[in-house]
């Protein structure tokens, strides 16, 4: 059938990522650096991701595509760990950029890498060694660009609380997601997961645990995802004591 549907120029996208979590039905993906548009029946042709492409790669276009499938939609967000979109038609984005596009919660960015830390001489700030926003497990995009050749730290919410020094030791130069198992799904976590280790290049995994019982089953997750991947990724589990010690 003849419809409205998206179209990404190559050419101008810089792989920035920040279209693949204003698409709610997930239908644009990060693929060798560019933004890709991942099934024609995933997009409703609505064009909500427009407003996010700084590049102003992407616009709406009539062609020959599949018609839009709510089904397939729901079947692919559940597959990549993102909640069901809700599939009420969203008034049309205007077809340039905006600063505010998007919730700011889940707007895929990345940052500047921060200088070493080092020592910090006393009455200085201490920089935040965060290379990129978000970084809640359940928020964060995949394919985002971030993840590419990366470190990844997967740590459980307490721990940056708990230890101290957890921007230096652990989190600088890293990739980072976060996440609680004893209150969130950790099936979810295992399907996302999973699904990032397919389809990102990362270099190694680090998961920071709690020594508290519930919190293995962060540790549990990375495993049976990494295992679900195929892949063969170093991985190192560390454990924070409830007073900030690392247990090893």
């Amino acid at each position: 059938m003849i419809r409205k549907i998206v179209t990404i120029d190559a050419e101008k996208c810089n792989g920035c990522g920040l279209c693949v979590p204003a698409c709610a039905e997930g239908a644009i993906s990060i693929v060798n650096g560019k933004a890709v548009l991942a099934a024609d029946n995933l997009c409703d042709g609505l064009g909500a991701c427009l407003g996010d492409c700084p590049q102003d790669a992407i616009r709406i276009i009539e062609r020959e595509a599949d018609e839009f499938d709510e089904a397939a939609v729901d079947n692919h967000l559940k597959r990549i760990g993102r909640e069901p979109a809700h599939h009420e038609p969203p008034a049309p984005q205007p077809h340039g950029h905006h600063a505010g596009g998007g919730c700011p919660g889940s707007r895929a960015m990345s940052f500047a890498n921060p200088e070493p830390a080092g020592e910090q001489p006393a009455g200085v700030a201490i920089a935040s060694r965060l290379r990129q926003w978000p970084v809640q497990l359940h928020l964060v995009p995949t394919t985002a660009p971030y993840f590419q050749d990366a470190d990844l730290l997967i740590a459980a919410d307490c721990a940056a609380f708990a230890h101290g020094d957890f921007h230096r030791e652990f989190l600088e130069g890293k990739a980072l997601v976060i996440g609680c198992p004893k209150l969130d799904d950790n099936n979810a976590y295992l399907q996302k997961l999973t699904e990032l280790f397919k389809v990102s290049s990362i270099k190694s995994i680090t998961v920071l645990r709690m020594e508290v019982p519930c919190c293995g089953g962060i540790v549990m997750a990375a495993r049976q995802a990494l295992a679900a991947s195929g892949k063969d990724i170093p991985f190192r589990e560390v454990t924070i004591g409830i007073q900030g010690d690392v247990k090893g």
